[in-house]
């Protein structure tokens, strides 16, 4: 189910608060909201939350060296790279939970996003963390980045979202969880909801 929203925003006094929250709520509240880095990126279409009791979340086992970004402060940027292959940008909410963000709608820089990518079709130009990441000229040297930082950006929508959500994806653990957040009728997702 969709979290309640609180009196919590990302305008400038409340973007703190924002983040010290927990994964799920933050998670589908960024659904609509517009990230950058260094002035390329988009709106976010579609996230996954993750928290410290849950098995498939990367602080389940405690604090390890890479995940260490996770047990501190929120609101920063938690990078690591999947199968060894790709990263993947997740934002740090409350004590040791995350959220991935999994889709973009390309709309600032696409010229650099094309070339990043090496292909044309906005629509598979950030659809998938991997491909968002090296859209968006990502890599581990953000890791424990703060999200206030002068190269990053996140916005709050433009208007209301109609959000969607469901069982996250590419995982082998608690897959039942109902923690994967998207823009109702985006063409940017990763993989289109089931059932909807």
């Amino acid at each position: 189910m969709i979290p309640d929203k609180k009196a919590v925003s990302l305008e400038a006094d409340d973007f703190p608060g924002f983040w010290d929250r927990a994964s799920e709520q933050v998670a589908a509240e960024l659904i609509g909201c517009e990230f950058c880095v260094d002035g390329v990126g988009g709106v976010i279409v579609e996230t996954e939350a993750y928290s410290p009791d849950d098995p498939a979340s990367h602080s389940f086992i405690g604090e390890t060296p890479r995940n260490a970004v996770m047990f501190g402060p929120p609101g920063r940027i938690y990078i690591y790279r999947s199968y060894g292959l790709h990263w993947c940008v997740n934002f740090v909410c409350q004590h040791a939970s995350a959220v991935l963000i999994r889709a973009l709608e390309p709309v600032h820089g696409l010229d650099r996003m094309v070339e990043r990518r090496g292909l044309s079709d906005h629509r598979l130009l950030c659809s998938g963390p991997g491909r968002l990441a090296m859209a968006l000229g990502v890599d581990g040297s953000l890791n424990g980045t703060s999200l206030a930082d002068e190269r990053i950006s996140v916005l709050p929508p433009q208007s209301q979202s109609s959000i969607i959500f469901g069982p996250r994806i590419g995982i082998s653990k608690a897959i039942d969880k109902p923690w994967r957040f998207g823009l109702a009728g985006s063409r940017f997702l990763s993989k289109p909801f089931k059932d909807l």
